[in-house]
């Protein structure tokens, strides 16, 4: 059976029924072309989730009934991603496969050895947007109920001083000796998984980020690329902790 697909409102709606208009609405009117008795999901991002069934459709806009409610808990612990900027769509990329991955957060990271540069005006704006965009797509995609925030660009001294508030950080890097695998992951709060860009993490990057307590450590004996490597460690931590132990999967 096919799980019924996942549209996201601001707000649940208090009652026995919601409406899809806006963006969401005409999403579901022209490209999904829902059908009155079609089964949906409606999610408000932050874990509140309910079943719905199409009463009637318009141009862009669908009237649900709601038949089911129910929050579904943050996952523990809760993954944060600061990945380095990637040139042209493989950032996007990376934001893509990482929110299917179940990540809960994004920090864009200005690494030195980036080759993409995102300013502090109308061009990086217009790229932060693209990667808020695709996580919102991807979570909807992957029936997420909780949809990760994709923060502003960080630079190396403030990611480094966001780790010393964490559970735990990880930097992904070939020339670390430690797998992850024998690492001892924390059972709640955040972990912050680092992955560079294409050029890799300078020296002085890495002793930075690890005199703020952050482990160096490695997936495999392959090189990755900065666009996979995250939704790779995502699924390790995914069997590694209870991260997908959650109960109340959407239907």
């Amino acid at each position: 059976m096919t799980t019924a697909p996942l549209f996201l409102l601001d707000h649940m709606p208090p009652g026995s029924s919601a409406v899809l208009d806006g963006p969401e609405g005409r999403h579901a009117a022209t490209v999904r072309r829902l059908r009155a008795g079609e089964a949906v999901l409606l999610a408000d991002g932050r874990g509140g989730l309910a079943d719905a069934v199409v009463g009637s459709v318009g141009r862009d806009r669908v009237e649900l009934a709601i038949t089911a409610r129910r929050t579904v808990a943050p996952p523990a612990p809760r993954v944060l991603l600061a990945q380095a900027l990637v040139k042209g769509d493989r950032g996007e990329l990376a934001v893509e496969l990482a929110t299917e991955a179940g990540v809960d957060g994004v920090l864009p990271w200005r690494a030195a050895r980036c080759v993409a540069r995102w300013d502090d005006g109308p061009r990086g704006v217009k790229a932060l947007a693209r990667w808020r965009s695709t996580a919102r797509e991807a979570a909807k995609q992957a029936r997420r109920p909780w949809l990760p925030v994709v923060e502003e660009p960080v630079s190396t001294p403030a990611l480094a001083r966001r780790i010393t508030g964490l559970a735990g950080a990880l930097v992904l890097h070939e020339s670390a000796t430690e797998p992850l695998t024998e690492v001892i992951l924390p059972t709640a709060g955040d972990l912050l998984l680092v992955v560079g860009p294409e050029g890799g993490i300078t020296g002085a990057e890495l002793d930075e980020l690890a005199a703020a307590g952050a482990r160096p450590v490695r997936l495999g004996a392959e090189v990755l690329r900065a666009s996979t490597a995250a939704a790779v460690a995502l699924g390790a931590l995914g069997a590694l902790t209870r991260r997908w132990s959650r109960p109340d999967p959407p239907r």
